[in-house]
Formats: structure tokens, C-alpha cells, sequence
């Protein structure tokens, strides 16, 4: 399995449209970013498969992880490297048991260091905490402590993503304190230029 490590961009079909996710996408892998996460929860599972297979086929020509957001089903269908799991969607166990011991396994661990160990006991390849500092795309995420990230790192030897309101500004906090990845999602693809937002954080890591 390749080194989970670096930056972790997701591609979300809100936030970038359905017009532009295609193209977006595309200049992001020209940095040589390594994992990008499609999460749609706008469009119809017909057109969520159109998207996620020709996001499938980019990440392919880039050698660049395509993890699937919430649908272990759609991830197994494009033959995507990954799931990431929410609290609220299929167990961690019933995707394991659909896609195999291959595929990469996320899990939302939020504010909750019991989450992440109850995650990685049921096989998660990596654990994900957040909202670390204010999010426009989840607004409304409960606020996870830094320090949160230091006790993991110290007990668990699974890749701890960080996710929520990470900028170039305050990336080097999350970094330093244990975060593997950090996950991006507004402030690379609102930007202006999304290459260059995403070479921003390249160059922190």
C-alpha cells in the first residue's frame, strides 16, 4: 500500500460544481498531489458513478490515490484505491468485507481519540480528526483540540489525517503536532488558481 502522507485534497461536487469538478481536478494533479477524495452529496448515484469514473481515469494517468467519500459500493464499482467512512455510513467492517484487505479504509474520527482506537481496531488504514480551526464547508463541525492529534501520534502507529479549516497559515501547527496529511477542500479549489494553492502547502511539507 502506498505511504498515506502528505496532502489529502478532496474534490467535493458542492463546493466545486459539477461543470468545473472535471477540469479543477485535473490541474490539482498536475502538482504531483497524491491522494484526492471525490465526495458528492448533491448528485444522483447515476451521475456520482459518471464523476467518480472519470475522476478514476485522471487519478490513474497521475498515479494519484482516488478515495471515494461514504460509498463503498461506488469505490468497489470504479475500482477506486479507497473508501472514507463517516460515523454515520456503512461500518468499517461491512466495507472491508466489500472491497477486501487491499483497499485503503478512512475513517471521520471528529473530536473523539474512542473513535479513532475503536476505527483501527476494525482494520482502518487511517483515522481522520477535525474540525481542527473554523470550516466553510462544515460550519458547523464540532472543534477538535491539537493536542488531539499529539495523543495519537503517540499511541497509534495508523496515518492521522487532520481536516477543518487548514490553511497555508496555520498548516504547520497541524504538521508539527502529528497530522500525517492534511486534508484541503475550499482553500484549494475557491482559490483562484488552484495549482498554485495547492503548491502552497506542497511546499510545507
Amino acid at each position: 500500500m502506498q505511504k498515506l502522507t502528505g496532502l489529502y485534497v478532496i474534490a467535493d461536487a458542492a463546493c466545486i460544481g459539477n461543470d468545473k469538478i472535471i477540469t479543477k481536478t485535473e490541474e490539482v494533479l498536475t502538482t504531483g498531489v497524491k491522494i484526492i477524495q471525490y465526495r458528492d452529496k448533491i448528485n444522483s448515484p447515476e451521475d456520482r458513478y459518471k464523476i467518480a469514473a472519470q475522476l478514476r481515469k485522471l487519478t490513474h494517468d497521475h498515479t494519484c490515490l482516488l478515495i471515494i467519500n461514504d460509498d463503498a459500493q461506488l469505490a468497489l464499482d470504479i475500482d477506486a484505491d479507497g473508501v472514507h467512512l463517516g460515523k454515520n455510513d456503512t461500518s468499517i467492517e461491512q466495507a472491508r468485507r466489500l472491497l477486501g484487505d487491499d483497499k485503503i479504509i478512512g475513517a471521520s474520527c471528529y473530536a473523539q481519540y474512542e473513535d479513532a482506537q475503536i476505527a483501527i481496531n476494525a482494520s482502518a488504514d487511517y483515522i481522520a480528526f477535525g474540525s481542527f480551526f473554523p470550516s466553510t464547508t462544515k460550519p458547523n463541525a464540532p472543534r477538535a483540540e491539537i493536542a488531539l492529534l499529539t495523543k495519537a501520534k503517540q499511541q497509534f502507529k495508523t496515518p492521522i489525517c487532520a481536516i477543518g479549516g487548514i490553511t497555508p497559515q496555520n498548516a504547520t501547527n497541524v504538521l508539527t503536532a502529528g497530522a500525517d496529511m492534511i486534508a484541503v477542500i475550499s482553500a484549494v479549489f475557491n482559490a483562484s488558481s488552484p495549482k498554485q494553492a495547492v503548491q502552497e502547502y506542497l511546499s510545507l511539507m
